[in-house]
């Protein structure tokens, strides 16, 4: 039992919300690439993501694991997208750019690990994670992300580029 709940039922939540968190990514990412704040996604995506990590904490574990380290990580990761975007206003918008789709990298990061041990077609090929088809796909996604980042961060503006057009204007 967890929080009162099977373990089963816990877990499923807890990917149901991990998926959340990937899929409202996936959407702020594409208004950073279309210069769009999106900001009801921006906020399903930061809560899902940091309730993934939260959750991911109350699974049964002795010690500390890799999955608990990249958790904290990764929550640590979310406070500055969240400082940055709320409290400063974008005022670092190149820093919030950045860390929200580190965030959602290292939601990516585990979907990639946990298809290996899950799927049986890829615990087939890379039963232990070490084998080249796991490196391969983590390193492809570890590319794209470093693409999608850098083109995010040269395409995001604070303010819409309509809005700046019509300060030019009006001025």
């Amino acid at each position: 039992m967890m929080l009162g709940i099977s373990l089963h039922t816990f877990t499923l939540a807890h990917v149901l919300i991990s998926l959340a968190g990937i899929a409202s990514g996936v959407v702020v990412i594409y208004g950073f690439l279309t210069n769009r704040r999106l900001n009801g996604w921006t906020a399903v995506f930061l809560i899902s993501t940091a309730l993934t990590s939260i959750t991911g904490f109350l699974f049964p574990f002795a010690g500390v694991t890799p999955a608990i380290k990249l958790g904290i990580i990764s929550l640590a990761v979310l406070a500055i997208t969240v400082v940055t975007r709320y409290l400063l206003q974008l005022a670092w918008r190149k820093t919030y750019v950045i860390s929200a789709c580190a965030a959602l990298y290292f939601n990516v990061f585990v979907l990639v690990v946990q298809s290996f041990e899950k799927v049986s077609a890829l615990k087939a090929i890379a039963p232990t994670q070490k084998e080249p088809p796991f490196a391969i796909a983590q390193i492809a996604v570890l590319v794209l992300f470093v693409v999608v980042t850098v083109l995010s961060v040269k395409r995001f503006r604070a303010e819409s580029t309509s809005k700046a057009k019509a300060s030019a204007t009006a001025a």
